[in-house]
C-alpha cells in the first residue's frame, strides 16, 4: 500500500446503501488525493473494537451512522458540540480519538441552501435518535421553535431536556421554545409548523412506500426536509411536491455533513459540487 494512502470508512448496520464512499471518493479523485473510502457493517456490540481496530490500522477517519451514532460517545473524546448533542457521527484519529457531529450543520446548510432561515421558524423534527439531536440541538442554537414528535414520549422528551440543558449552558436561553409530544399529538401542532423534518429512516430503500405521517397533513408553504437520501425522492416529498409545500431532499444534508467531516480530517476544502454529483449519479 502506497503508504501516503490512508483509508477513510463509514461504518453501520446495515450499512449497503450508503452513498458516503461515492461521494468521498470523487472528492478524492478530484483532488488527486491517493485516500480511498469504504463501508463496513459493523454491530452495536463490535462499535468499540472497530473503532480502536481503525485507529490501530492507521485508518485518517471515521463516519458512523445509525445505529452508532450514541453508542461511540463512550469511546471518543467529543468536541463540546458533539457532547452536548449526545451523538458522533464523525472521528478523527490525528490526535487521539476525537468525535464530532456534522449532521446538524449539514441540516441547516441543505436549508440555507434552498433559501430557508430557521431563526423564529417553528420546527417540527420526527425521530429522537442521533440525527435528530444533531438537528434538534443546531435548529434550537439557531433560533427555532422545536417540537419533537416521537413514537416513545419519553425519548422526546428526554430529547427536549438535553436540548435545553445544552443551550441553557452556552447562554442561549432567550425566547428559547423546546416541546415534546407524540406521534398522535402531530395532526394537532402542524397547522403552526413552519418547517416539517423526517429525521427517521422511514421511508428508506427498500421500505420505500413508508411516509411518517398522513399525507393530508401536508399542505402549501410548509417547507418538508426529508433526511433520507435514497430514494432522493422519499414518499414523504413526492406527497408534499403534490400538495404545494417546498421540499429538500437529504442529498443535501449528506453533501454538507461529508463535506464538514472531510475539512476535519484532511484539513482541505472539499469538492461540495463533484460531491452532490456523485451521489445523484450513483442514486440514478
Amino acid at each position: 500500500m502506497n503508504s501516503m494512502m490512508r483509508i477513510y470508512a463509514v461504518l453501520g448496520d446495515p450499512i449497503g446503501h450508503s452513498m458516503s464512499p461515492v461521494m468521498h471518493n470523487a472528492a478524492f479523485v478530484s483532488l488527486g488525493m491517493p485516500d480511498r473510502y469504504h463501508a463496513f457493517r459493523v454491530r452495536q456490540s463490535d462499535l468499540r473494537d472497530a473503532i480502536y481496530g481503525a485507529k490501530a490500522l492507521g485508518f485518517g477517519g471515521l463516519n458512523l451512522t445509525i445505529p452508532l451514532k450514541e453508542e461511540a460517545l463512550k469511546y471518543v473524546d467529543p468536541d463540546p458540540i458533539a457532547a452536548r448533542i449526545g451523538a458522533v457521527n464523525t472521528i478523527n484519529f490525528s490526535d487521539g480519538i476525537r468525535g464530532y457531529n456534522t449532521d446538524g450543520i449539514g441540516a441547516l446548510r441543505a436549508l440555507e441552501g434552498a433559501g430557508v432561515t430557521v431563526a423564529d421558524r417553528t420546527v417540527m423534527i420526527i425521530g429522537a435518535g442521533g440525527a435528530a439531536r444533531a438537528i434538534a440541538f443546531q435548529f434550537a442554537y439557531s433560533g427555532g421553535r422545536i417540537i419533537i414528535a416521537n413514537r416513545t414520549v419519553e425519548r422526546a422528551k428526554r430529547l427536549a431536556h438535553d436540548v435545553g440543558l445544552g443551550l441553557s449552558e452556552l447562554g442561549k436561553t432567550q425566547s428559547m421554545s423546546i416541546k415534546s409530544i407524540g406521534l398522535d399529538r402531530i395532526e394537532s401542532e402542524i397547522a403552526d409548523t413552519d418547517i416539517l423534518i423526517n429525521a427517521t429512516s422511514v421511508g428508506m430503500h427498500p421500505g420505500i412506500d413508508a411516509i411518517p405521517i398522513p399525507p393530508d397533513l401536508l399542505r402549501p408553504e410548509l417547507v418538508v426536509f426529508d433526511i433520507v437520501y435514497n430514494p432522493r425522492c422519499t414518499k414523504l416529498l413526492s406527497e408534499s411536491r403534490k400538495r404545494g409545500a417546498i421540499t429538500i431532499d437529504g442529498v443535501q444534508m449528506l453533501v454538507h455533513q461529508g463535506a464538514e467531516a472531510f475539512r476535519i480530517w484532511t484539513g482541505r476544502e472539499p469538492p461540495e459540487g463533484v460531491m452532490r454529483e456523485a451521489v445523484i449519479r450513483a442514486l440514478r
